[in-house]
């Protein structure tokens, strides 16, 4: 019988109506691959370890799901898996209905890889800073941080990724009123030195 960690059980129970079966579903599929694997929490999201090391993790957000590997970079999909990075935390992009998911063969084959690294005792490979990035600021943000010299200063004391994390979703507002309102919740939180996924954090 799998082990499961009560605190996992209710963190899916208290996530948005959608994400439950996505959350069931990947959970079951790194059981059934993993027989080995224990639960706990981390950084107040579900991770998956194996032989005391994590294996991989999953999260809820508002609109989608996220599911990573400790060690994409060094699995066979690793390009693959990497690109979706860019579209949200995690190795599979913004998950939002299990059919966003590959086929459950090909994600058994992933977790049972991923435990072959662990087994390996294969390490990940620190890289060299990359050179600095060009971030793209929507202009109605630029113009508000200008009027607000708090946050802006506050802004700039946010590392690259917590800025672009910003940036992308006012980017991604559809109306006035959607921006207008994240506009005016990004504002807050920055003054007050949190990330955009500051409650999501230990």
């Amino acid at each position: 019988m799998p082990t499961h960690d009560p605190r996992i059980d209710v963190y899916i129970i208290k996530s948005a109506d959608f994400a439950i079966p996505i959350l069931e579903h990947l959970r079951a599929l790194v059981h059934a691959a993993c027989p080995e694997v224990e639960e706990t929490l981390k950084w107040s999201f579900p991770h998956f370890m194996y032989k005391g090391e994590i294996l991989c993790s999953m999260a809820s957000f508002k609109y989608h799901c996220a599911f990573g590997f400790w060690k994409a970079s060094l699995m066979k999909d690793a390009k693959l898996l990497l690109d979706n990075r860019k579209e949200a935390m995690g190795s599979l992009g913004k998950i939002t209905s299990i059919k966003d998911l590959p086929s459950n063969k090909k994600l058994m084959a992933w977790v049972k890889e991923a435990m072959k690294l662990t087994d390996a005792s294969a390490k990940l490979v620190k890289t060299k800073p990359a050179a600095p990035q060009k971030l793209e600021i929507p202009r109605f943000f630029s113009a508000a941080l200008a009027k607000n010299k708090t946050a802006k200063a506050a802004f700039e004391r946010l590392s690259y990724s917590h800025k672009k994390e910003y940036a992308v979703w006012l980017a991604d507002a559809k109306t006035v009123p959607t921006r207008e309102k994240r506009l005016n919740t990004a504002l807050e939180w920055i003054v007050a030195g949190k990330s955009r996924h500051w409650k999501y954090v230990k």
